[in-house]
């Protein structure tokens, strides 16, 4: 997938005094967010995250941000800015520092040490450079003010990039609870003296601009979980994202009450979790945590297990559980809470979980039958308190899909941001700021770059269209040996079909059609072999498509003798 419009050419050169901004990722999806800034030829990536595959993408790991319009100017790269710890807006950190080890990376200290573990696994030491709320540093051309925001995890920062041409505020993800657990807030006394110096491109979050009002606090979810936990006989599982350090915490208080252990299941999960509670951002209660194997000494009714899958991905604890392929079990008695909202696209996947969870006998609490999850991100109530406060001069929705930032744009219409001000860009898509103005100016190349297994960028569209074909229509194969001199078919044709209902015995009344094509070709001087399985790929492809109503993939293999 390139870039929606293609109608728009390649940018102009950048004129002395422009800042650019072009997102290699998170505009019109849920996912990959990375921005590139550039003023005077250096660059200043804000975030490097990885997205999701979904059902139309089979046998992908991740998918990566292109990065394509900046592999030939990796030197220019002052530093990687990271919003916070989330795979969306990290994943990718490792992808890109294999073509330059040594980018600095800049965040909170949770955020760097989630980056850390990860990057240890692809045996990378980097560069990096921790900062907190309220401290300012000088990058090459880009004076950067990070800024406390509230989100589903920890140390989230949100940061302000002053230049020449303007100042920028990304707001990365966040949302304003006003009763957070760690009693961090959104710093809106910030957030008004940035407006009040001027803010000429504002970057904000878009995912929850179509949810009127405001979210509900973190706070609210405790007395929850507790109610669940009361009336819950055997285990209790709890699926999470391995990065919500809060509502680990949560889950954790709630065990402690009810007399129960908890035991975290999933490398993830495992890892996030020892590196949140040895910075001091997980309080552990004594004796609460224990290690999967000794919960499985326990009584049932003391037993909690914290695991990921709680989207659905097949690979992940809660639906190898839900599979019976994994080494806990669920049956009658146990409780699953899935402790997270759906994200777009996700919905089949976890259906699935929840249906095969309830076929075991688990009674299964979700976002749509308790309130177990609330959202890290702003709602449209939230969204018009930041404009009326920071009066942007220009907006750029960020972080979600098409609808989401259409949503967003229109909310800042509403607090008086002149509609030509609102810029509505798509991954690619270059956007200028100069002389207090933003708009689009042009498109870059930007398609999905595929990890496959160990390959990065290797697979392409027409090879997971061919995945598709296998998958959906099936696979028929068709052998036959021709006599190069006289056009007559020696042996064959030989057809073997797979994916099919019908047996191979239904394909028997198309062998004479194709024997007759390939002499006919033959003679009517077709003496190339691909010419001739060209010839067998149409006969049998119209007879499948008119006999069977499929297209499957046609593999003719004709040899000539």
């Amino acid at each position: 997938m390139s870039h929606p419009h293609p109608e728009l050419g390649l940018p102009p050169a950048l004129a002395d005094g422009t800042l650019r901004i072009v997102a290699l990722g998170g505009l019109g999806e849920i996912g990959r967010n990375m921005a590139v800034l550039e003023l005077r030829g250096r660059l200043l990536v804000i975030d490097c995250g990885v997205l999701f595959p979904e059902d139309h993408q089979p046998g992908v790991d991740l998918i990566l941000p292109d990065f394509e319009h900046i592999a030939g100017r990796l030197d220019d790269i002052e530093a990687i800015v990271l919003t916070h710890g989330h795979e969306d807006h990290i994943g990718a950190v490792p992808y890109l520092l294999r073509l330059r080890r040594d980018i600095p990376l800049i965040g909170s200290q949770l955020t760097l040490a989630f980056v850390e573990a990860k990057l240890r696994e692809h045996r990378i030491a980097p560069l990096t450079l921790a900062v907190r709320e309220g401290q300012t540093e000088t990058i090459g051309p880009f004076e950067c003010e990070f800024v406390a925001v509230n989100h589903s995890i920890p140390d989230a920062l949100a940061v302000a990039v002053r230049t020449e041409a303007g100042t920028v505020l990304h707001t990365g993800d966040f949302k304003m609870d006003q009763l957070p657990l760690d009693g961090r807030v959104t710093d809106l006394r910030a957030f008004a003296r940035l407006g009040e110096a001027g803010v000429d491109l504002f970057m904000v979050d878009s995912t929850n601009a179509e949810v009127p009002g405001f979210v509900t606090p973190e706070r609210e979810i405790g007395p929850v979980l507790d109610g669940v936990f009361a009336t819950s006989e055997k285990r209790i599982v709890v699926a999470s994202f391995a990065s919500h350090v809060h509502r680990v915490q949560q889950v954790l208080e709630a065990a402690a009450s009810h007399g129960r252990r908890v035991a975290l299941v999933g490398r993830s999960m495992v890892r996030n979790m020892t590196i949140a509670a040895d910075l001091g951002y997980l309080d552990v209660p004594d004796g609460v945590l224990v290690d999967l194997r000794s919960a499985g000494d326990l009584p049932d009714d003391e037993v909690v297990l914290m695991c990921t899958g709680s989207q659905g991905e097949p690979m992940a604890a809660l639906s190898r559980i839900a599979n019976s392929d994994h080494q806990v079990s669920v049956g009658p008695g146990d409780t699953v809470i899935l402790a997270s909202s759906l994200i777009p696209g996700n919905e089949n996947a976890v259906y699935r979980v929840i249906n095969g969870l309830t076929r075991l006998g688990a009674r299964v609490v979700h976002s749509g039958n308790a309130k177990v999850h609330v959202s890290g991100h702003a709602s449209a109530g939230e969204l018009l308190y930041c404009y009326n406060v920071l009066r942007p001069r220009n907006v750029m929705p960020v972080h979600g899909e098409v609808r989401h930032m259409v949503a967003n744009a229109a909310l800042a219409v509403q607090t008086g941001v002149p509609h030509e001000n609102v810029v509505l860009a798509e991954d690619g898509m270059v956007v200028d700021l100069v002389d207090g103005r933003a708009r689009v100016v042009g498109a870059v190349p930007c398609g999905y770059v595929y990890v496959d297994g160990a390959s990065v960028g290797e697979l392409t569209e027409a090879e997971l269209k061919d995945r598709r074909i296998l998958g959906e229509e099936g696979f028929v194969s068709i052998f036959a040996v021709v006599d190069s001199g006289s056009g007559k078919v020696l042996a064959g044709p030989h057809i073997q079909a797979r994916g099919f209902a019908e047996g191979d015995a239904v394909f028997e009344e198309i062998l004479p059609q194709v024997t007759a094509a390939l002499e006919e070709a033959t003679l009517g001087g077709a003496v190339d072999t691909y010419q001739l399985q060209q010839v067998v790929r149409r006969v049998v492809g119209r007879w499948v498509s008119s006999r069977l109503r499929r297209r499957p993939m046609i593999i003719p293999v004709v040899v000539e003798a």
